[in-house]
């Protein structure tokens, strides 16, 4: 994904316009995916990941 793939994708999120909670779960996962491949890329949009840390140990 490019940077302005990245940026496509947060903006839809952002919007959460979508005709089914399934459309918006789905650009989240993929949002998220990338945040674990090339976290450079998704670093501005964060937020809308709503990650935390968790100690499994």
């Amino acid at each position: 994904m490019t940077p302005d793939d990245v940026a496509q994708l947060a903006q839809r999120l952002e919007q959460d316009e979508y005709n089914t909670a399934f459309a918006g779960l789905q650009d989240w996962h993929r949002l998220r995916a990338v945040a674990f491949q090339r976290s450079e890329l998704v670093e501005p949009y964060m937020h809308l990941l709503d990650l935390e840390a968790y100690d499994e140990s």
